[in-house]
């Protein structure tokens, strides 16, 4: 899905990797990194859908970084989902965000972006996945899978019946989130989520390309074991 998602793709349509990376600004500064090179190294790791989390930051210093990202990422098919703000995620081209429950409504985030725009939300109850595909999220996040310390304010863990349970209340893109390693990665796919959302597995000693390329690997593929296959949408490139 090139820059910025062209082309209105409906959920039943919209296909995501195996592997959804997110870059949280303040964990990387933490650690001595830049956005740019780590968004860099993710491309070389095979990631192509990337979130981009930035709590504390100006939306100049956020726009600044949506910038390099799209620029690690020019030249391949992938997809750039803002965090919280769909007015950051519109001004900076990416034409995707993520919302949570205490964020803008999906309805309110979709009427920011262009059409064809891509609206995600987290849930962490049966209620919210409801919510969520009744409001018509393009995809649902779906967690804390497993006890995560990279997020403060986690909500209760929901374990893989968690996952199991939210795929049986939609057919929309389904993300499990919180917590998942290398060796617990397959296993949220066998419990029907079609996608893994990862911070602090691609922080490893390793490095994050390598680190990317072993969660991959690791994977059932695209259209196996749980998630209902879908076709890929259609995209005209920005």
């Amino acid at each position: 899905m090139g820059k910025a998602a062209r082309g209105r793709v409906s959920s039943s349509a919209l296909t995501l990797p195996r592997l959804y990376a997110i870059v949280d600004a303040e964990i990387l500064a933490s650690r001595g990194l830049e956005v740019g090179w780590y968004a860099k190294q993710l491309r070389a790791g095979g990631v192509t859908l990337l979130q981009y989390r930035d709590k504390r930051g100006t939306d100049e210093e956020i726009l600044r970084n949506a910038k390099m990202i799209e620029d690690a990422f020019r030249g391949i098919k992938h997809t750039l989902v803002m965090n919280d703000s769909p007015v950051l995620a519109m001004l900076s081209d990416w034409n995707a965000v993520h919302v949570g429950q205490g964020d803008a409504a999906i309805d309110d985030a979709r009427a920011v972006l262009e059409p064809g725009g891509i609206v995600g939300c987290s849930t962490h109850t049966d209620d919210q996945v409801r919510a969520a595909d009744e409001a018509g999220a393009d995809y649902i996040a779906i967690g804390p899978v497993f006890a995560t310390t990279t997020k403060r304010d986690a909500e209760p863990v929901v374990g893989l019946e968690g996952v199991r349970r939210a795929r049986r209340l939609t057919k929309r893109p389904l993300v499990g989130i919180g917590g998942i390693t290398q060796q617990n990665a397959a296993s949220v796919i066998e419990a029907g989520a079609d996608s893994v959302a990862v911070i602090g597995a691609l922080l490893g000693d390793d490095g994050p390309s390598l680190l990317a390329r072993r969660l991959l690997k690791g994977m059932p593929s695209l259209g196996s074991l749980g998630a209902k296959a879908r076709d890929e949408p259609s995209i005209t490139p920005g």
